[in-house]
């Protein structure tokens, strides 16, 4: 089985291993060394290659989601506008209702999202703008052709968002995690005029929070691939 073991980690060991040596002893210290070294099972060639490229897809991603905060702030204001009034108002805030529900929701107490390992950060993330994505298609295809610089920015945030599920997509293949399970295609059920604009106008506020909550997730990741770590792989046997 294979491990990752950083290098930093590493140095704890030495301290331990002086301990039971005499003091000033060197040459015994370092045949010490040398005698363990030699009897490691496999240690091949230090390569960090791969750990450089899943930090810079990591930054990358990260970048990505602080642009479609950009790009949606733009958009949500001239769609709100789209909508009318009671939704382009600042104070309006109704309950979450009908198609919004199968969002997954970005909330997430905070001792519960620190608690997340990286597949399951990753996993929600992928699943939310799977969903996402099937309802900003409902929402592009329901655009007026007489408004065409909302059409032009609702496919442009779409494309934007596919690519941002796709990096999403490399990162959990570079670190060995699999995919969720698809999400089923199909267009969201649409009930009267005045509950498809609360969908949309959920749709908006969730894409919001999930952006946020993204932009966190992947800067707490890349803090875990520091640029200069070197990797050192280590075959055991036994185990």
């Amino acid at each position: 089985m294979q491990a990752l073991l950083p290098l930093s980690q590493c140095s704890l060991r030495p301290q331990l291993l002086t301990s039971v040596l005499p003091a000033g002893d060197s040459w015994g210290i370092l045949a010490f060394l040398c005698a363990t070294l030699w009897n490691l099972p496999v240690v091949p060639a230090l390569n960090s290659t791969d750990q450089v490229t899943t930090r810079q897809s990591i930054q990358q991603t990260y970048d990505l989601t602080r642009y479609l905060e950009h790009q949606l702030h733009a958009l949500a204001a001239t769609y709100l506008n789209y909508l009318g009034p009671p939704f382009n108002e600042p104070d309006f805030d109704p309950p979450r209702v009908i198609g919004a529900e199968a969002v997954p929701s970005a909330t997430v107490d905070f001792h519960l999202w620190r608690s997340l390992n990286d597949n399951a950060r990753l996993a929600a993330n992928y699943r939310a703008y799977s969903h996402l994505m099937c309802y900003l298609r409902t929402m592009d295809g329901a655009a007026p052709a007489a408004m065409p610089t909302l059409r032009h920015s609702l496919a442009h945030f779409r494309a934007s968002l596919q690519g941002l599920l796709g990096s999403i997509a490399g990162i959990m293949a570079s670190l060995g995690y699999p995919l969720p399970p698809p999400v089923p295609d199909g267009t969201p059920t649409l009930h009267s005029h005045f509950l498809r604009k609360m969908d949309d106008f959920w749709l908006l506020k969730e894409l919001q929070t999930w952006l946020w909550r993204s932009a966190k997730d992947f800067n707490r990741l890349r803090k875990k691939v520091p640029p200069s770590a070197v990797m050192l792989h280590v075959e055991t046997r036994g185990f």
